[in-house]
């Protein structure tokens, strides 16, 4: 395979390319770029969990105040997975959608430096809204990307995979936090200097990976191609108008819930524990974050390892069950067993976000690009929880109480968790995807992987697997 090719940057939707058809083995490269993506806004998200607690010390506002950034960060999202990179996905396509994404990214993380030097909160917090526009870009395309490309049966497994590479960033970036945006002290004119130096390393780094994506050989996926497998799954569920894609809409509301509640237990996880044990610095509190995302991350890997076994939508009950229960007694709990309630929630968080998605685009076919917006737009929920549990724990003096705010978003959220394991037009929807053959026993042509023109008029059937051990082999 040709790494670096110039391909077209626009393909009709109304195509066959074959790309919903593609085996394991010829996703592999196109599924390794995109989860690239996940660690870069796994990484971002980790780094605003700690510049919370930081922009409280060096520029002293409130709790609530300093929400300002999760606000900015996820209020993006809609108008980025409904507005403009939605737009994109549907005329052009995926790769352009990364491209744009990766820029919007860059472009901001240069403008907080100036912000950054002149200690503009607000200002920081615009360049935020820039970034969010960006990695909401990432995700609108990215997620089901992850979700669509490759065998069907394995879609759950898939995204959780790449989710876990989220997740590892989110560790990354706490543990970087704790020993550069920390080491200097709250008087120091300097403290916010080493914080202008990662956000410019980080443009240059998406700068250069948005090259990388115009001249990879990406597999496009039209709606053509989607509607192809939910036909060929006996799914037929974008058969309805998207207005009573009812399935869809359940899981954004769930998606919005539940984001937004993991959103606010990780950017007050330093307050928590500043506040319930006595003489944790903030730095020291970002290394126990870091700790808890590990758990989070180490989550991921366990779930992928369960779905081979229990099928994905009783793993995400299961979960999302034990985060109601663990989160439950970090209300009253404190000290070291107030943050094992935490850490343990974070480690059953890991898995609900990337199953909702691939739950809830199950059987959208034609819908599936439009579809994908609403729910990587429903992560605005990180904008509106966060700002209310900061809001309940300055009226109460205390994070732990507020820690209420994300119990009652999780229990909303577990209404779709019920009703996919439970109700019939859910749950029957959901497991045609996780028997069918699709990827399995039927594979593309090397023209058909480039995305070339030959590969949407021509179909070559070969053997591409002989059976399912290979495949987890491989």
């Amino acid at each position: 395979m040709a790494i670096f090719k110039k391909n077209s940057l626009k393909i009709s939707d109304d195509k066959r390319t074959q790309a919903a058809e593609l085996t394991l083995r010829a996703s592999i490269y196109p599924l390794c770029l995109v989860t690239i993506l996940f660690f870069l806004w796994g990484f971002s998200y980790g780094l605003l969990d700690t510049l919370n607690k930081h922009f409280q010390n060096t520029l002293g506002i409130t709790r609530a105040r300093s929400s300002g950034l999760q606000a900015a960060y996820f209020g993006a999202y809609p108008l980025a997975s409904l507005g403009h990179a939605n737009w994109i996905l549907r005329h052009y396509g995926y790769k352009p959608v990364f491209i744009w994404g990766l820029c919007l990214y860059a472009i901001g993380a240069l403008v907080a430096w100036p912000c950054i030097l002149h200690r503009s909160f607000g200002g920081f917090c615009a360049a935020i809204f820039i970034i969010g526009n960006g990695l909401g870009s990432l995700e609108t395309a990215a997620n089901p990307y992850i979700t669509v490309c490759g065998p069907p049966r394995y879609a759950e497994i898939r995204i959780n995979i790449s989710q876990a590479f989220n997740g590892i960033g989110t560790v990354v970036a706490p543990v970087l936090g704790s020993y550069v945006f920390f080491l200097k002290t709250t008087d120091d004119p300097k403290a916010l200097t080493n914080v202008q130096w990662v956000y410019l390393a980080i443009a240059c780094f998406c700068f250069a990976l948005a090259v990388v994506f115009y001249f990879s050989p990406l597999p496009e996926i039209t709606d053509a191609d989607m509607a192809f497998q939910a036909e060929e799954t006996h799914a037929n569920a974008d058969v309805k108008p998207f207005h009573k894609q009812y399935r869809l809409f359940h899981a954004t509301f769930a998606q919005f819930c539940y984001t937004g509640a993991q959103v606010a237990i990780a950017s007050y996880f330093i307050n928590y524990v500043t506040e319930t044990r006595p003489g944790t610095s903030s730095s020291l509190g970002a290394k126990y974050l870091a700790g808890a995302q590990g758990c989070f991350a180490i989550g991921r890997f366990a779930g992928v390892g369960l779905m081979k076994f229990v099928r994905p939508r009783w793993v995400f009950l299961f979960y999302l069950t034990m985060c109601i229960v663990f989160i439950a007694p970090s209300i009253t709990q404190h000290g070291n067993s107030g943050m094992a309630m935490l850490y343990i929630t974070l480690f059953f968080e890991s898995i609900c976000f990337p199953t909702i998605v691939a739950l809830g685009m199950r059987g959208l076919g034609k819908h599936t690009k439009r579809g994908s917006g609403f729910i990587v737009g429903a992560v605005s929920g990180g904008a509106c929880v966060p700002p209310l549990l900061g809001a309940a724990a300055d009226l109460n003096s205390s994070t732990a109480k507020a820690m209420s705010v994300p119990l009652c978003f999780f229990v909303a959220a577990w209404s779709y968790a019920l009703c996919v394991n439970f109700v019939p037009s859910y749950r029957d929807t959901a497991d045609k995807f996780t028997t069918t053959k699709i990827g399995l026993e039927t594979g593309v042509s090397k023209d058909e992987e480039m995305g070339g023109e030959k590969g949407m008029t021509e179909r070559t059937e070969r053997l591409a697997v002989k059976d399912t051990e290979e495949i987890e082999k491989i």
